[in-house]
């Protein structure tokens, strides 16, 4: 779960990592009276707002004004903006960046800073970034802080509070179950004050329920995922036109690479899991179907999962539902010459072989 910027800047002022005052809005009806210069920061789930005109500069109240009229309900790389937060605007003198994300190879948190903040850090060169693996047992030491201060070149004043909000942020990290915290850029302002200026948080998904401060509606999810979500479906909405059921995440992502390959572009991806079960199929055709694909492609390689068991389901929906999309049905595996014969004798095309039966989905649904 990819957390707002307000959202991760609420959990550092609880864990007392500085940040700048400000407060969120969700109409021009709750904007406070002008007091100093802002920042008019659209809260969407994307970096660059600046460059996509997300974000906007005022210094007194006819630009603010102005700034939260321009932005609201506004789109920023396709993302309405529903949301603002009004924060006071910094005096930045340097930029850095600081974050620590979850190092899959090594099993380890992972501390990462650099003096060259407020840029992606996929830009900088490597040799201006500093990385270090927190060992999950022992947890993040001062010394860890004091080698990042040392790589920044910080003198002791820096060095002091760029210790103390990296201890923080490790206590953010483990107690919000993160995948990555990250400040960019991390701000010097003025009177040598360290300050995020920005706050990415993303939580580990499966570890929501254990934090019911958090709304269960994922912002980056559609409505349509939130309900497959909530019935146990692995689905995500495309912005193609066949539909898709498959078993196995592996198989599923094969499944639109093959369609893809075959100039066939996939509507949705849907997993349907290890199942003997008619009903799991068929709701999972009621989501599909919601989905409103042009045809339907199902890709069964059965072993837990019943060949015959998965071509009832489908009889079963196309009945339920009066499907008139064509369907394309692979299936190989357990029972797989019973579950072809119900899907012939009730007209829907049936293979034994996934590239037939992508060729054939594709051709039906009128190319990509």
């Amino acid at each position: 779960m990819n957390l707002y910027e307000y959202s991760g800047k609420e959990i550092f002022r609880k864990f007392q990592i500085p940040v700048p005052d400000g407060y969120v809005i969700t109409s021009a009806a709750e904007l406070k009276p002008y007091t100093s210069p802002v920042v008019v920061k659209s809260q969407v789930l994307i970096g660059g707002r600046g460059k996509s005109g997300g974000i906007k500069f005022a210094k007194d109240q006819a630009s603010l004004d102005q700034a939260v009229k321009d932005l609201m309900g506004s789109k920023v790389r396709g993302f309405t903006v529903n949301k603002l937060l009004i924060e006071q605007m910094l005096d930045i003198k340097k930029e850095f960046y600081l974050s620590i994300t979850l190092n899959r190879s090594e099993r380890k948190p992972m501390l990462i800073c650099s003096a060259s903040g407020g840029v992606e850090i996929e830009t900088v060169p490597e040799e201006q970034i500093f990385r270090k693996s927190i060992d999950p047992i022992t947890g993040y030491s001062d010394f860890i802080g004091r080698e990042a201060a040392k790589f920044m070149k910080f003198d002791e004043n820096l060095s002091k509070q760029l210790r103390s909000i990296l201890s923080k942020l490790y206590d953010v990290f483990v107690h919000y179950d993160c995948e990555l915290v990250e400040i960019n850029p991390l701000v010097m302002n003025g009177d040598g004050r360290l300050i995020a200026a920005d706050a990415k948080v993303i939580i580990d998904s499966d570890s929501t329920y254990r934090h019911p401060e958090f709304p269960k509606d994922d912002p980056e999810r559609t409505p349509l995922e939130l309900e497959a979500q909530s019935k146990g479906y692995a689905f995500v909405e495309l912005d193609g036109i066949i539909g898709v059921i498959a078993n196995g995440a592996g198989l599923t992502m094969a499944t639109l690479d093959a369609l893809l390959l075959h100039k066939g572009k996939p509507r949705n991806f849907l997993d349907l899991g290890g199942t003997d079960s008619t009903d799991i199929v068929v709701e999972a055709f009621d989501l599909v179907l919601k989905a409103k694909p042009r045809a339907i492609l199902v890709n069964i390689f059965g072993g837990v999962t019943k060949c015959d068991t998965v071509a009832s389901g489908i009889v079963e929906a196309k009945k339920k539902f009066g499907i008139s999309q064509h369907i394309v049905v692979r299936l190989s595996g357990v029972r797989e010459n019973e579950g072809r014969e119900i899907l012939k004798q009730n007209g829907i095309d049936a293979f034994s072989e996934m590239m037939p039966a992508v060729e054939k989905v594709v051709s039906l649904a009128g190319g990509a």
